[in-house]
């Protein structure tokens, strides 16, 4: 089952991180990568920019409204995502448990819809 893995952190609390504490996150989340990735399990993911980069559209009576930013606003942003190839439930939340965001924000885990044959 293909699962995707949500990671939601306050961006305040990553941009109040030293330099030494970006380093040894990225060194986490590099081990992390290579240990999903050697599994098999790992289909894809990335990190995303800051919230302010994004935009939003919305369709309303067949006009696009292009609008900054996101589409709500929370305490905590997305700031990437893993799609894993899981067992079952219980296995994508045991890999989402060890990504190292779960530690400071959280993790949503979401099973992928599959349409037709």
């Amino acid at each position: 089952m293909q699962f995707l893995l949500l990671i939601y952190q306050s961006e305040a609390v990553a941009a109040a991180a030293t330099p030494a504490d970006n380093a040894a996150i990225i060194a986490e989340y590099g081990a992390f990568s290579q240990s999903i990735r050697a599994s098999g399990k790992m289909l894809g993911g990335d990190a995303l920019k800051p919230v302010e980069t994004a935009t939003t559209v919305r369709v309303r009576d067949g006009k696009s409204i292009v609008t900054d930013g996101p589409f709500a606003e929370t305490k905590e942003q997305l700031g990437g995502f893993y799609l894993v190839d899981a067992t079952d439930l219980d296995d994508a939340l045991a890999i989402a448990a060890r990504i190292p965001t779960a530690r400071s924000g959280s993790i949503e885990v979401r099973p992928i819809m599959t349409f037709g044959p």
